[in-house]
């Protein structure tokens, strides 16, 4: 398994993919993980080379986006367990996806130093640019609904570096930060409801947040949380995980060589009661549109709620909603035993003298 990825509006669904080519989905039974499983729920084939990245459609359900070594993106309608686009502008290996805020456009990073914004439903790219000089892995995180996004990449002397961009003109970066001369991939994940964006290296100790703002610079440097483990990974979770009594903005995930550590970002304040500029309204575990409404060519901003405790609604995690679709080889083998079966048939009604 080479990336993984949660439905953001299922708890108990996931999608992996892997050094076979295969985009599969799961689906952990209530109660959690009881024995080992071996059946997926989906089973996608498409790809003939191993799969880098997969990202969930930010507001379509069961709509993914898969990247592989094939050089091919992949826009999955998981539930039909079925391809809907194929993305094949890509001279090299897909090292990054990301979605818009409303799912309506993909940005794409390639081996080939170039960041291409692409149609997800028709597979066209309406624009690119080389984002970083340096040949190593560029990241991006596109940041909320302000029009605009981030990569993270190398320069020609191989220092890492952030650019911010406008998703509208892509010809010139709007700013552009030298961080440092260290050799981990820096792997960015963005907070839409307080502007704050972490950038976490991997076999870094470290976390740096910069605070996005709407002009120049268009960033600002806040801090760094620091530490002495190095990190192998880091996954932020659903800001409605957070503890707002605690005034817990955000909560991160950081893997080690031997541990999974959460890390929680607290804003300090004296008063007891929710602080609402902390905590606008965010992305509640709720589809806007079905995938359908989406390949049919329909947005749909993310549906919000509310994080304040006398107001919330969140409704208890829905079970497993994809039927489980059976495999071309798994047809294959129920027609040659429906076949068997006629044959079996047939020779019996021979054999006792019955026309047929």
């Amino acid at each position: 398994m080479l990336d993984f990825e949660f439905n953001p509006f299922h708890d108990n669904i996931v999608c992996t993919g892997g050094d076979d080519g295969k985009v599969m989905i799961w689906g952990i039974p209530p109660g959690g993980l009881k024995e080992t499983q071996t059946d997926p729920l989906v089973n996608m084939s498409g790809h003939q080379r191993k799969i880098n990245v997969l990202r969930f459609h930010p507001s379509a359900e069961h709509v993914v986006a898969s990247g592989g070594g094939d050089n091919f993106v992949k826009i999955w309608d998981a539930e039909k367990g079925v391809d809907k686009t194929s993305i094949e502008d890509h001279p090299a290996m897909i090292l990054d996806i990301v979605w818009s805020y409303d799912g309506g456009i993909c940005l794409t990073s390639c081996k080939d130093k170039m960041v291409r914004l692409v149609d997800p439903r028709t597979g066209a790219t309406t624009s690119s640019v080389e984002a970083h000089d340096g040949t190593k892995t560029t990241k991006l995180e596109f940041l909320g609904n302000l029009g605009k996004f981030a990569s993270v990449g190398f320069t020609r002397q191989s220092k890492r570096q952030l650019k911010i961009w406008d998703v509208k003109k892509l010809s010139t970066e709007l700013a552009a930060v030298d961080i440092d001369q260290a050799a981990g991939v820096i792997m960015p994940f963005y907070d839409e409801d307080t502007n704050i964006l972490f950038l976490a290296g991997k076999g870094d100790g470290n976390i740096r947040y910069y605070e996005i703002v709407g002009e120049e610079p268009h960033q600002f440097f806040i801090g760094e949380y620091r530490h002495n483990a190095p990190c192998r990974g880091m996954a932020i979770l659903p800001k409605r995980v957070v503890n707002t009594a605690d005034c817990e903005v955000d909560r991160l995930l950081k893997l080690t060589t031997s541990s999974v550590e959460p890390l929680r970002f607290i804003v300090p304040r004296k008063s007891e009661l929710f602080q609402a500029d902390l905590f606008p309204d965010c992305r509640a575990a709720k589809a806007a549109i079905k995938a359908d409404d989406f390949f049919a060519g329909k947005n749909a901003s993310p549906v919000l709620m509310s994080l304040d405790p006398k107001k919330r609604t969140d409704v208890p995690a829905e079970v497993v909603t994809i039927a489980k679709v059976k495999s071309a080889a798994d047809l294959q083998k129920d027609l040659d035993a429906a076949n068997a079966r006629i044959a079996e048939l047939e020779a019996l009604l021979k054999k006792n003298r019955i026309a047929f």
